[in-house]
């Protein structure tokens, strides 16, 4: 975690080498890393889609099977196995980001330390004034309430109707209230990170992800049709 939280200084140094504002190099350093995690972006939209394809065999499956625990899982199983689908891809995106977050703590929390700073007196120059900020390295609550909001639309955008239930419905209040949470206790510095990167996510929903899930939706009407006239 060290070299992570390493790497992540140098580039936040050179980040903030070119802008001279902290808080911008931050934006800039979050608008980066989601780029660059838009491929596994839309692997999960893929997955989402997927899912939202197999979930009423899965509801058949567990109302046939409902008194028959182990039956119902072998044939879920079986199920994603027929269809290619991996509960997990959806999670990916999630999983990469918990390291990502896990070093900006420490950076943030000492970026001197971790070569964002070379000295002290820079730092503290550079530290306050951003927006309403006063501090990077301190929680700030302000921040941490539209963290949350932020999480919360990303939620309900992201999140499709028929899926809306069960552990996502509680995902769905879970990572605001996380999120919350978080900014009151975490540096403003991470907060920012935070609540950019939920934003940026729910600009590419509508960029990237909705018109993907559109295109999927036609292949599959089109592959519908085609499948009809040969059985015709």
């Amino acid at each position: 975690m060290s070299f992570i939280a390493e790497f992540f200084g140098m580039v936040l140094k050179n980040i903030y080498g070119l802008i001279g504002n902290y808080g911008l190099a931050i934006i800039v350093f979050t608008i980066i890393v989601k780029a660059l995690l838009t491929p596994l972006t839309v692997k999960q939209t893929k997955s989402t889609f997927a899912m939202s394809e197999i979930n009423p065999k899965i509801k058949e499956i567990q109302e046939k099977y409902k008194n028959k625990p182990e039956k119902q899982n072998e044939e879920i199983t079986k199920l994603y196995k027929e269809s290619g689908f991996n509960p997990l891809a959806g999670c990916l995106p999630m999983l990469i980001q918990m390291p990502i977050l896990l070093a900006l703590f420490y950076v943030f929390r000492d970026p001197i330390k971790y070569g964002v700073f070379v000295e002290k007196a820079t730092f503290l120059s550079a530290n306050g004034n951003f927006l309403w900020i006063k501090s990077l390295i301190k929680p700030d609550y302000v921040l941490a309430v539209l963290s949350g909001i932020s999480a919360y639309f990303m939620q309900i955008s992201m999140t499709p109707k028929d899926q809306m239930q069960g552990a996502m419905k509680t995902m769905m209040y879970m990572m605001p209230a996380l999120s919350l949470i978080w900014g009151f206790t975490f540096p403003a510095a991470l907060t920012l990170y935070w609540t950019v990167s939920n934003v940026f996510a729910v600009l590419q929903y509508y960029v990237i992800t909705k018109p993907l899930k559109a295109k999927l939706e036609e292949e599959k009407s089109k592959s519908s049709g085609k499948y009809t006239k040969v059985k015709k």
